[in-house]
């Protein structure tokens, strides 16, 4: 029997016996109907307070079976609300868990942050295609939708980062940023961009001038539903007009970069303001982040401190033919010991249609190297364990490899260097600069002419 016909029926036991014992004692002692309602009540409670009257022979024996089946309906009815309250929070514990469990076994899905109508019609859409996704949500209403849709879910704030990483967004591909609120939205992509520097990042926003700032703040693309919706409308009456001469194409998409910045002595940065620092840097100062809190989109004569983490946008621009995936992608082996540097060019080169291998050490990405065979090596200089010449020298020297490109990434502008690194077979000598655009556009000609 649910719950609720069990409450239903033990209140209706329970009125019972309140009626029959005020019928009786009205009957059986010529009680008033209020102290024969008052006697009923204080029998089958058994609170223990006096009669009201003497009771007959009569009135005993009745109050003997009041007392025996009345106490019984209301414990009937106390054990019915209190199994509900129990198992309801016992159920409501054992499905986080069991949600959890759920979330901690997917890897490369998408996180939803919000359930509203364009949430909804992308987890309808994801689900169709049998895609794994998690949703973020807080609002009641909604969290009932999703466990009637038997969707994974998480309850809480998308804007807070253990709930983001609650949702598994260390394994995650992609993070769409739907909530209702554009600065919600906003702190959404910074939380998640900092978390997953390759995360892939799509966000809602409903006011144009947001645009650049979400894109600033780590946001692969945008979606404004309204702007869509009169676009389609506009585009609907040009295909029924047919006026051939619209093109409602872009030839490129334009997208920016995020990373952060720590201001040491060797920056040169501290002691500058934000304007002229984003200048050195070759980006544009979107955060600070510092003792005192953060900062967002700090004013341009903002001064930089020692020790400040800086987070700069800067653009790339990228062909949409690169993300055709029907195209066979190249496969790039990057062979550096930094892990932020890794991190950071792992999203740029999938961004520019690549397949990107990393490797921490020069003996490991050998090794990685002659087992995947790639189109092109980009080798840092300085490697914990050996020369990044010398991995470039044994990889030119396998002949299995010969036809890979060589790239050897470094700061040392010394002409020595570059010398050295033709003699042995590197291709092209980068040298490390702000703009982290320039490798991943250098490599990009060259495995081109191929």
């Amino acid at each position: 029997m649910a719950h609720r016909k069990k409450i239903l029926f033990g209140l209706l036991v329970t009125l019972m016996f309140l009626a029959i014992g005020t019928a009786g004692y009205t009957l059986i002692e010529h009680y008033s109907v209020l102290d024969a309602f008052y006697m009923t009540v204080i029998t089958i409670t058994t609170v223990g307070f006096g009669e009201v009257h003497s009771l007959s022979q009569e009135g005993r024996i009745f109050t003997i079976f009041l007392i025996l089946f009345g106490f019984g309906s209301i414990g009937f009815l106390a054990h019915a609300f209190t199994e509900a309250i129990i198992e309801r929070a016992a159920s409501r514990n054992l499905g986080k868990k069991t949600m959890q469990k759920r979330i901690g076994k997917l890897k490369d899905h998408a996180i939803i942050c919000g359930f509203g109508r364009v949430g909804e019609a992308a987890a309808e859409y994801f689900a169709s295609t049998g895609s794994q996704f998690v949703v973020i949500e807080s609002a009641e209403d909604q969290l009932k939708l999703l466990e009637e849709y038997n969707y994974i879910y998480m309850e809480g704030d998308a804007t807070r980062e253990d709930v983001l990483l609650a949702a598994g967004i260390k394994q995650a591909s992609a993070l769409v940023a739907l909530l209702d609120s554009d600065p919600d939205n906003l702190f959404t992509v910074l939380t998640a961009r900092e978390l997953n520097p390759t995360l892939h990042i799509i966000a809602r926003t409903e006011i144009t001038s947001s645009e650049s700032r979400m894109l600033r703040a780590g946001a692969d693309s945008i979606v404004s539903p309204y702007a869509y919706a009169g676009r389609k409308v506009a585009q609907k009456i040009l295909e029924a007009t047919a006026d051939e001469s619209s093109q409602l194409i872009d030839d490129f998409e334009k997208d920016t970069l995020t990373q952060w910045m720590e201001v040491t002595e060797q920056s040169d940065l501290a002691g500058h303001v934000v304007e002229t620092a984003s200048g050195f840097i070759g980006g544009t100062i979107i955060g600070i982040r510092r003792d005192e809190g953060d900062i967002l989109l700090p004013h341009a004569e903002e001064k930089i401190h020692l020790g400040d983490q800086l987070l700069y946008a800067t653009s790339i621009v990228t062909e949409p033919s690169v993300r055709d995936h029907s195209q066979t992608r190249k496969k790039i082996i990057l062979i550096d010991d930094n892990a932020v540097i890794r991190h950071l060019y792992t999203r740029l080169f999938q961004k520019a249609g690549f397949h990107l291998i990393t490797a921490s050490t020069g003996e490991l990405g050998y090794s990685l190297a002659v087992a995947e065979r790639p189109d092109a090596a980009i080798v840092d200089y300085e490697l914990p364990d050996i020369s990044g010449l010398k991995i470039c020298e044994r990889l030119r020297q396998n002949k299995e490899l010969r036809t890979m490109k060589l790239f050897l990434f470094t700061a040392n502008e010394d002409v020595t260097t570059k010398d050295n690194a033709h003699k042995i077979g590197v291709d092209t000598v980068v040298i490390k600069s702000p703009d982290a655009t320039e490798i991943v556009n250098t490599v990009k000609e060259h495995l081109e002419r191929i």
